[in-house]
């Protein structure tokens, strides 16, 4: 006879419960309905490990950023260091070190008779 005169839960009742629920947040007496009291430190906590994990994953996304750059950075000193590669590659040729001695006005020239072999 216990079990038939417990009161069942029905739809009706979700409306009270959401209605009361509102009712006590506007009233600033939901902390003490749920009795947050004896748990405040497990909130605080919780709250504490929330806030860590959002400044751990801003510090993260600012790590990336800074990675993003430096790899635009990167990439345009590449194609610098393969323009000077260029430059140097075509100053060290034969014809253009000839040209650049003419340029000075330096008699150093190609040779016009082979080398002497001593033996």
């Amino acid at each position: 006879m216990a079990e038939s005169n417990k009161r069942k839960w029905k739809i009706s009742d979700l409306w009270t419960l959401l209605r009361n629920g509102v009712a006590a947040i506007f009233t600033g007496n939901l902390l003490l309905r749920i009795n947050a009291g004896k748990y405040f430190i497990h909130i605080a906590y919780t709250f504490l490990l929330c806030w860590i994990l959002i400044f751990q994953s801003l510090m993260a996304e600012n790590v990336l950023n800074k990675v993003e750059k430096n790899k635009a950075k990167l990439n345009e000193l590449e194609i610098i260091y393969a323009d000077k590669t260029f430059e140097v590659a075509s100053m060290s040729r034969r014809s253009a070190v000839a040209k650049r001695l003419k340029d000075l006005g330096s008699d150093v020239g190609e040779p016009t008779e082979q080398a002497i072999i001593l033996e």
